[in-house]
Order: structure tokens, then C-alpha cells, then sequence
């Protein structure tokens, strides 16, 4: 194959063209052009033929393969003479097509060029200093999460409306509709032109073409990035740093255990309301303990949030074989499957050698969850009962066992009797399908309800405890159910 010479055709008009550039067009009968739409290249058609690749755009609905056809075409061309081959601006930046070229040049055949880059006008049309910090983007092809809001931000390849629309949609996930946003085209030219619009407007600019780029502002109000992870992990240190709040600072991970437990509890509470809104501020607040915990992990030179999420990361990839690599799951059960198998690879265990059951419960559950969690993993065995008669025999037994201690006046004998009781009911909930932690809960929740009506009723009437009977109490309580129902015939 004979050689491929890349060269760049600049970001304006002729006059930005390198004097060498110039010189090594002029020696050729022909060159190819990714695109003709380029200032420089009307001028030199009176030089040079031009070859460019504009109709393949047409054929294919992705750029990938519009580029990859280039470079087959480029590499045909060149089995029959010396080609070259010309982009805007620099061959090495933000062109697909010479990084395709580079990839399968398994000769050395493609040999790369000068050529101006339109970095230099765009800074100095912007008035910016890249020392600052800027990153540049491919419009065509990029994500949220990509974007530093804190540097100076270049969308590329912003060529029309769409691609335009793409860019705005996606910075409006992240930055105010009103940001302002600057639309730079043909830079450093005769023909250049600057537009500042609001970041809404972005798509609404008729003057968009190949010489088009987008700046982005670096955001200088800290509250616009209130939502990014490095915001709240600065917070956090903040807090727990030598001018920090002082509740913060005297945390430990053992201080912090039962707040960890009320949050999480305080999310359940969220679901169960459908709230939305309030399960994203629990949520935030389970994160918070997150956050305080890998900090105290930090402060101690033990882990850092960083540990916890690459622990998390591999944990999910290694998990989900199924996802990430070659193991077959047709449904739920086969990924719980796979998932315990997994987890006894975690822990060194054999197949073959011996290892407790329940061992893998955490110890640390309440009570009766962790009782639920116990029967599951018993039944996995078949350590169960396979239908309902016998579990409400085993809640009878219990339960007449228990009121035999109560009646012997045996307290310690009774507490265990009761205990062997709410381990047989929960069989029977779990029969049912019935979490009973869950179930309890949702009982405490309507006792709660009910009682702080009977409560409202008395305050209303200006009335004391004392001064109502059980049975005139007992009267609000079956009130408060009656609004209950209501209330569920209402939204039904």
C-alpha cells in the first residue's frame, strides 16, 4: 500500500492555511476531503481536484459507519498511488477518521500532516486561557456524567440544529435553562461570528455549520453544582475538617450506627407513603451516613469513599455474570442462583467442604426480621413445612406453652415461650408470602395514626385522659378507623 499523507485544512479561511500545507496540496493532482463544506477548499478547487466524501454522509443513519467506509475508500485509493488526505482543522483533532486510519495501519502508511487546530482561535476569540482547565467534547457523542462544570467546556461537531439540541437537553439536566452559553463559528476568520444566547436557546441559532463549536462557562456558583458527588464529599469534609462542625467531628462509626438504622427505617416509611419526594430526602439521608462513615474512613487512613465504590462496582460486575460476562440466566431464580454461587466463591468455600448454613445471616438484624431471614434460609434446604396445618398446630402449641409459663408466674420461661410464639407465627407469614418485620410495621404505623386522632380529638375538646373511659376512648379509636376507610374509598 503506498502512502496515506493527512494534512489539516485549518478552522478558517485560506490566509490560516501553513505556508508547508499549502505547498504539499499544490504538488498533487487531487486530494480527499472528508468535507467540502470548508472555507479553504473553494479556493483551492481552482488549484487542486477535489475529491470529497459529503454523499456518504447520506447513506448510513451513524457516523461510525460513515467513517469506517472513508477509510476503506482511503485505503483502496492508496493500493493504486500516493493519496492525500485532507480535514479540517488538525488531523488529531477530533477527527474519527484518522484515528480509524492510525488503528489499522499495520504498514506505517499513513503519515500525518500539520495543520491548524481551532483551539488557538477559539481561546483567543473567547478571550480564555486553557491553563485554567478546559475540556473539549465531541458533540455527537457524549454524556452528563463526562462534563467538568468547574472548567472551561468546547462542544465540537456541533454542525446543525439537532446535534445542537442534544448538547442543550443534556447540559439542562445539569445547569440552569437560562446559562448563558456562547455559539462560536468560523474563529480567528473573516467570517467569524460569536453568539451568547441562554443555554434554552442553544438549538434556536440559524448560523450552525462544520466551523461551529459551543463554549460552556466554568460555573463559579457553587449552588449550581450542589447536585454533583464532589460537592457533597467536599460538604462532608468540610464538616468533619479542623474548622467543621463539631457534632461531625466527634462522630465514630460506632456513634453513627443507630442514626444509619433510623434512616433506613425512614425510608421504608417514604415508600410506603408513595412519596416521592420524600423518599428522594430520605434517600439523601441514608447517603448521608454513607458519606460520614467513608469520611471517618478517610480521616483514620483506613478506606476512602473512593474503596467503597470500587468495592460496590466489582462486587455488581463479579455478581451479575449473567450481565457482564458469559453465564446464562433465563429468570429470577436463575440469577439468585448464580448470584449465592458467586458469593460462596467470595468466601473461599468449597462445594465439598462444611460451612454453616445461617452463618451468613448478619447477626446484627432485629429480631424478627432476622428470624424471617433464618426460616428462608432453612426452607432452601428443606427444612420446612411444606403446607399451613402444621405451622398454625406449631402457633397453638406455643402459644398454650406460653400461658402455662404466665400462669406458673415463670418470667424468664414465659419471655422464651413467647419468643418460640413469634418464631411460629412468622413461619405462618412467611407461608403467605407476608415479611412480618414489614407487617409490624405497618401496624405500629396505624396504632400511631389512631392514637394521635384520639389525641387531636382531645385537645379539640379541650379534654384529658383522665377524664374519658376506655370504652369512650375506645369510641375515637373506632372513629379513626372509619376515616381510614374513607379516606381508602376516597382515593380508590
Amino acid at each position: 500500500m503506498n502512502d496515506i499523507h493527512v494534512i489539516g485544512l485549518g478552522a478558517g479561511d485560506i490566509d490560516q492555511l501553513p505556508l508547508g500545507i499549502y505547498r504539499t496540496v499544490k504538488k498533487h493532482e487531487k486530494i480527499w476531503v472528508r468535507t467540502a463544506d470548508h472555507p479553504v477548499i473553494e479556493e483551492l478547487r481552482q488549484e487542486v481536484g477535489i475529491e470529497s466524501f459529503d454523499d456518504i454522509y447520506t447513506q448510513y443513519d451513524d457516523f461510525e459507519s460513515v467513517y469506517q467506509t472513508i477509510v476503506e475508500t482511503l485505503q483502496i485509493e492508496a493500493q493504486k498511488q500516493p493519496i492525500i488526505y485532507a480535514v479540517p482543522g488538525h488531523p488529531l483533532v477530533a477527527e474519527r477518521t484518522v484515528q480509524l486510519l492510525l488503528e489499522q495501519d499495520s504498514e506505517g502508511v499513513v503519515k500525518i500532516g500539520g495543520g491548524k487546530s481551532f483551539f488557538d482561535d477559539v481561546f483567543a476569540t473567547l478571550k480564555i486561557d486553557p491553563i485554567e482547565g478546559f475540556q473539549m467534547l465531541d458533540a455527537t457523542s457524549f454524556s452528563g456524567d463526562e462534563c467538568s462544570f468547574r472548567k472551561h467546556l468546547i462542544f465540537c461537531q456541533v454542525y446543525d440544529s439537532f446535534i445542537a439540541s442534544e448538547v442543550k437537553l443534556t447540559l439542562m439536566d445539569h445547569l440552569p435553562d437560562d446559562y448563558l452559553v456562547s455559539i462560536v463559528t468560523a474563529a480567528g476568520s473573516d467570517n467569524e461570528t460569536v453568539e451568547t444566547v441562554p443555554l434554552y436557546e442553544l438549538d434556536r441559532t440559524v448560523s450552525l455549520n462544520n466551523l461551529t463549536v459551543v463554549y460552556v462557562p466554568p460555573v463559579r456558583d457553587e449552588a449550581l453544582l450542589y447536585h454533583e458527588f464532589t460537592t457533597l464529599k467536599n460538604v462532608i469534609a468540610t464538616l468533619r475538617g479542623p474548622n467543621g462542625c463539631p457534632w461531625d467531628r466527634k462522630q465514630t462509626h460506632e456513634s453513627l450506627k443507630p442514626y444509619l438504622l433510623e434512616e433506613a427505617y425512614e425510608v421504608l416509611e417514604a415508600i410506603d407513603e408513595q412519596d416521592v419526594d420524600h423518599l428522594a430526602e430520605e434517600l439523601g439521608d441514608v447517603l448521608l451516613q454513607v458519606m460520614l462513615h467513608a469520611q471517618i474512613g478517610e480521616d483514620d487512613g483506613m478506606f476512602t469513599v473512593a474503596d467503597v465504590i470500587q468495592s460496590l462496582t466489582e462486587k455488581m460486575i463479579r455478581r451479575h455474570p449473567h450481565v457482564f460476562a458469559d453465564v446464562e440466566a433465563n429468570d429470577a431464580e436463575d440469577v439468585i442462583k448464580n448470584w449465592e454461587e458467586v458469593k460462596r466463591e467470595e468466601r473461599g468455600e468449597d462445594k465439598n467442604t462444611y460451612t454453616p448454613l445461617l452463618s451468613s445471616v448478619p447477626k446484627s438484624l432485629p429480631a424478627l426480621f432476622k428470624a424471617y431471614k433464618l426460616q428462608k434460609k432453612a426452607a432452601k434446604v428443606g427444612f420446612d413445612w411444606g403446607e399451613e396445618a402444621p405451622m398454625w398446630e406449631k402457633v397453638n402449641e406455643e402459644v398454650a406453652e406460653w400461658q402455662t409459663e404466665i400462669e406458673a408466674g415463670n418470667k424468664e420461661r414465659a419471655t422464651k415461650e413467647f419468643g418460640d410464639l413469634l418464631f411460629a407465627l412468622t413461619n405462618v407469614a412467611r407461608f403467605h408470602d407476608i415479611n412480618p418485620e414489614e407487617a409490624l410495621m405497618h401496624t405500629n404505623q396505624t396504632f400511631e395514626k389512631r392514637f394521635s386522632f384520639i389525641e387531636a380529638k382531645l385537645y379539640e375538646n379541650a379534654e384529658s385522659w383522665q377524664e374519658k373511659s376506655l370504652q369512650q376512648l375506645d369510641e375515637f379509636w373506632e372513629e379513626a378507623k372509619r376515616e381510614e376507610r374513607k379516606g381508602n374509598h376516597d382515593e380508590n
